[in-house]
C-alpha cells in the first residue's frame, strides 16, 4: 500500500490525504487557484485534474454554500480524494463534494458518458501539468503524468471547461508564465472578460506563476491586475495579502 500523509490546509479548516512519496502533492498552487473563485460563490465548481482534491476543498472551506466536483483521471489519486472526503476532519465539507474518475480530455458523447455533462457546473478551476517535456521529468510515472505537459493540453482542458460550465460561468487557471500564449489561445471564442494576475516570489523578481480568470461567453478585453508578491525582500514569511489568499481568508481577485 502506498504510504500517505494527512496534511492540514487553511489553518486546519480542512485536511488532505496525500501520497507520501509518489504522485502529486498539493501545495501553494492549489491554494492560489482556489482563491481565484470569488468570495461568496454559491454554485458548483469543477476541479479538473483534482488530485487528492486540494483546490476544490479549499473553495468549499471558504465558500460555505458552494459544491465541488473533483475530477481526476488517475485511479490512485481519485482514491486519495475519496479518502480525503472520509476524514472526520472534513465532515463539514464532505457532503458538498463528489469525486468523478474521468479523463478531462474526453470529447462529446464520451465525456458525457464519463459524467462530465454539458452545463453541469458554474465554475471550473484547473492546475494542469505545465512542465515542458524537455524538462527533467520525475522517474515516478504518476508524478510525471501530473506534471509534464502534452501537446495541445490547454486547448483540450479548456474545451472541456467550456462544455461543462454554464453560460456566464467562470474559469480559473494557474500555470507558468511561459504558458500564457497557449492559455489565451485556448480561451479565445470560449471565455472572455479575462483577468490576469502575476505571482512574484519577492519584490523585483520575475513572476513564477500566472493566474487567469475568465467568463464563458463574455467578450470583454483582457485586464492585467496588480501582481501578488508572496514574500518580502528577506525572510520566508508570506506577505499579508498572500497569506490571506493562501489560507482561505480572501479571494485572490478581491
Amino acid at each position: 500500500m502506498t504510504s500517505q500523509t494527512v496534511d492540514a490546509f487553511h489553518r486546519g479548516r480542512f485536511h488532505l490525504v496525500q501520497p507520501a512519496d509518489r504522485g502529486h502533492r498539493a501545495g501553494l498552487d492549489a491554494m492560489l487557484l482556489a482563491a481565484a473563485v470569488p468570495d461568496g460563490f454559491a454554485g458548483r465548481v469543477a476541479d479538473l485534474g483534482a488530485g487528492a482534491g486540494a483546490a476544490g476543498l479549499a473553495v468549499l472551506a471558504r465558500c460555505p454554500d458552494a459544491k465541488a466536483l473533483l475530477v481526476e483521471r488517475e485511479p490512485s489519486m481519485a482514491g486519495f480524494a475519496r479518502a480525503t472526503l472520509e476524514l472526520a476532519e472534513n465532515s463539514a465539507l464532505a457532503g458538498r463534494a463528489d469525486v468523478l474518475e474521468a479523463d478531462v480530455t474526453l470529447r462529446g458523447k464520451a465525456r458525457i458518458a464519463a459524467g462530465l455533462s454539458d452545463n453541469c457546473c458554474d465554475f471550473a478551476i484547473m492546475n494542469p501539468p505545465y512542465n515542458d517535456a524537455a524538462d527533467r521529468a520525475s522517474p515516478d510515472a504518476l508524478r510525471k503524468a501530473a506534471h509534464v505537459m502534452t501537446d495541445g493540453l490547454f486547448e483540450e482542458w479548456v474545451r472541456t471547461a467550456a462544455a461543462i460550465v454554464r453560460p456566464r460561468g467562470g474559469l480559473a487557471i494557474i500555470a507558468r508564465p511561459a504558458s500564457l500564449g497557449a492559455m489565451l489561445a485556448a480561451i479565445e471564442g470560449r471565455f472572455g472578460s479575462a483577468e490576469l494576475m502575476a505571482i512574484h516570489p519577492r519584490p523585483g523578481k520575475a513572476a513564477i506563476r500566472i493566474v487567469l480568470r475568465a467568463r464563458r461567453g463574455q467578450r470583454g478585453a483582457l485586464a492585467i491586475l496588480p501582481a501578488l508578491t508572496l514574500h518580502g525582500a528577506t525572510g520566508n514569511g508570506f506577505s499579508a495579502e498572500a497569506d490571506a489568499a493562501i489560507n482561505g481568508e480572501r479571494a485572490l481577485f478581491a
